[in-house]
C-alpha cells in the first residue's frame, strides 16, 4: 500500500514539475518579446534604408520624352502585304524628375 502512494506522489510531483517548467518558459518568451519585436523592426528599417531614397508621391514630378524612329517598307501585291524594316531602330529616351516642396517634405526622423 505505501508503494502504491509512493508511485501516485512521483507521477503527481513530476506532472507539478513539469507545469512549473512550462509557466518559466511562457514567462520568459513574454518578457523578451519587446526585445525580439525591437530587433525584427530594426531588420526591416535597415532593409527598406538600403532600397534607397524614399518617393514622395504627391511631390513627385517626372517628366518622360520617348523618340523613336526608324524606316519601313510595306508592299500590298495581289492579296499579300509585305513589310521590311529599311534601317536600324533609334529610341531616345529623357527621364528628369523633380520632388517639388522639398522644404516641406517629411522623410520620417534624420
Amino acid at each position: 500500500m505505501l508503494t502504491y502512494l509512493n508511485q501516485k506522489t512521483l507521477r503527481g510531483q513530476s506532472t507539478l514539475e513539469y507545469a512549473v517548467l512550462v509557466v518559466i518558459i511562457i514567462g520568459a518568451l513574454l518578457s523578451i518579446q519587446f526585445y525580439i519585436k525591437r530587433g525584427v523592426q530594426g531588420r526591416l528599417k535597415s532593409a527598406a534604408d538600403d532600397i534607397g531614397d524614399q518617393y514622395s508621391v504627391g511631390n513627385t514630378n517626372v517628366l518622360k520624352t520617348t523618340h523613336t524612329q526608324g524606316t519601313t517598307l510595306e508592299t500590298f501585291n495581289t492579296g499579300v502585304s509585305k513589310s521590311e524594316i529599311q534601317g536600324n531602330e533609334i529610341t531616345n529616351t529623357t527621364e528628369r524628375s523633380v520632388v517639388l516642396n522639398i522644404e516641406q517634405e517629411y522623410m520620417g526622423q534624420q
